[in-house]
């Protein structure tokens, strides 16, 4: 028997076409532009020489990266061992259904509509001593508290910053996976007689682990990008307590107009996010398809 073979119509592929006009002039050219800037020392508009590796040798062993990354790697780390179990523990406290779990929902999630620059200008005039409310309750408490005199303060500071911005968005993907549990789950622990915290370990916990991955990826990528915040609260100061990899990155290419460095740095910076999260995301797979040894 003969069959037949239909035409193939490859007119999809034009709706398509915007969308790649669309990220290649914002995404793929501007990429190729700082690959050509990494690999030559452009003297002037006109003038450029060919370095190959150079600049990026030159940024392996700049000392000044190497703690910048790793200020920024606890960073980092200290975000999410906060907002993690902070986001499960608001999400489990919340009201599951009615009205005060809409008004809860909506309180919670304020932050996350504030802009990252407002943000950093509401703490700036939170922690200031004179007129802030947290430098003064901090002077009632007897603490000499200065974010931008104290490097350990400025620190924490700006983590305790992240942490209030953040943690509603950890909270609402918890929220999330919570309430997708069905309710048989439940009935079925409440006639074992298990307790709160048997459910959550066993049902809860495991239950909630694709959501988490989710917020334990976006936290983690955008914890290790983060500018905008700590710039407008310390200018990356005192000293370098809080110059993150981005600050060091705008400093090199802004700053200092070190095109060829700044843009050897910033692949670097790139390929060094790619790998974490593809290491992150991989570990927290296997973590995932892991079930849970269940008690006799």
């Amino acid at each position: 028997m003969n069959s037949t073979t239909k035409p193939v119509n490859q007119k999809a592929w034009f709706l398509i076409l915007p969308v790649l006009v669309c990220v290649a002039f914002s995404a793929i050219l501007p990429l190729m532009t700082v690959v050509n800037y990494s690999v030559q020392d452009i003297i002037s508009p006109d003038r450029r020489v060919f370095v190959g590796t150079e600049w990026f040798a030159a940024v392996m062993r700049d000392e000044e990266l190497h703690a910048a990354l790793l200020r920024q790697l606890v960073f980092s780390c200290a975000v999410l061992a906060v907002e993690i179990p902070l986001g499960i523990a608001l999400a489990l406290s919340m009201p599951a259904q009615g009205w005060k779990s809409s008004a809860v929902l909506v309180t919670v999630a304020l932050s996350l509509l504030i802009p990252w620059n407002v943000v950093g200008t509401i703490w700036q005039l939170f922690g200031r001593s004179d007129i802030g409310l947290f430098g003064r309750a901090m002077g009632w408490l007897g603490i000499d508290y200065s974010y931008t005199g104290n490097a350990t303060q400025a620190w924490l500071t700006v983590l305790l910053m992240d942490v209030w911005h953040w943690t509603p968005l950890v909270a609402l993907l918890a929220f999330a996976g919570l309430r997708s549990i069905p309710d048989a789950y439940y009935q079925a622990a409440r006639i074992d007689g298990a307790s709160k915290f048997a459910v959550f370990r066993y049902i809860q916990l495991p239950k909630m682990r694709g959501v988490l991955m989710i917020a334990v990826l976006l936290r983690f990528m955008d914890s290790f990008m983060i500018y905008t915040e700590p710039f407008v609260l310390t200018g990356g100061g005192p000293g370098n307590a809080t110059t993150f990899l981005s600050q060091y990155l705008t400093q090199k290419a802004v700053g200092q107009f070190d095109l060829g460095p700044a843009a050897a740095f910033s692949l670097i910076y790139f390929l060094i996010i790619l790998l974490l999260c593809f290491v992150l995301y991989n570990w927290m797979q296997r973590v995932g398809t892991q079930q849970p040894e269940v008690e006799q």
